[in-house]
């Protein structure tokens, strides 16, 4: 994973190196799934825009659909929307198609990263107020934030980060960093 390299406005880590090696991919796939193997899941919602990337390869590693649950004006058909808080504090609006969810259908929400929760909030919201059940929640990081915590307590989740580690991702700077700096500076 590479630390921010833009500035304030971006994420403070990209993940998305992970993506690009297809066995580090495979690995952290069967990660996440390995607390719902004995679950019922019918289908995987990603969340705009990376949560489309893994839970579109969960999608296909678990031989399910995939419901993409986009920023709102990106769909072109009837849409049920939520506002929500993002990490950057910014009020949004989301949505997902009228269409794809049915009473009792177990479904697993995937994003690439839970911060202060607030969008995993609202895809919880649209899947539930739809009559769906949330079968759990994958993701590489939920941060111990108020919002990390109430998702992490309120259904079953699963991510990537080891226990020895989850300080390092809370405080937003992992040891390995050090590693980039000295490289940016040879």
């Amino acid at each position: 994973m590479a630390p921010n390299e833009k500035g304030p406005t971006y994420a403070w880590l990209d993940p998305s190196r992970l993506y690009c090696h297809q066995e580090a991919l495979q690995d952290c796939i069967e990660d996440l799934l390995q607390p719902f193997k004995n679950d019922q899941i019918d289908l995987v919602a990603g969340i705009d825009a990376m949560g489309f990337i893994l839970g579109a390869a969960i999608a296909s590693h678990l031989g399910k659909g995939f419901l993409a649950i986009r920023k709102a004006g990106h769909l072109c058909v009837k849409t049920y929307s939520q506002s929500y808080v993002d990490y950057s504090a910014k009020e949004k609006n989301m949505e997902i198609r009228t269409d794809a969810i049915k009473s009792g259908m177990r479904i697993l929400l995937v994003d690439q990263w839970i911060e202060t929760g607030g969008t995993m909030r609202a895809a919880i919201k649209l899947v539930e107020d739809q009559g769906g059940v949330v079968a759990g929640i994958a993701t590489i990081c939920i941060e111990d934030s108020e919002g990390g915590k109430w998702v992490r307590e309120s259904y079953k989740c699963s991510d990537c980060v080891p226990d020895d580690l989850r300080n390092q991702f809370n405080g937003h700077f992992l040891e390995s960093f050090h590693a980039f700096h000295a490289e940016n500076n040879n």
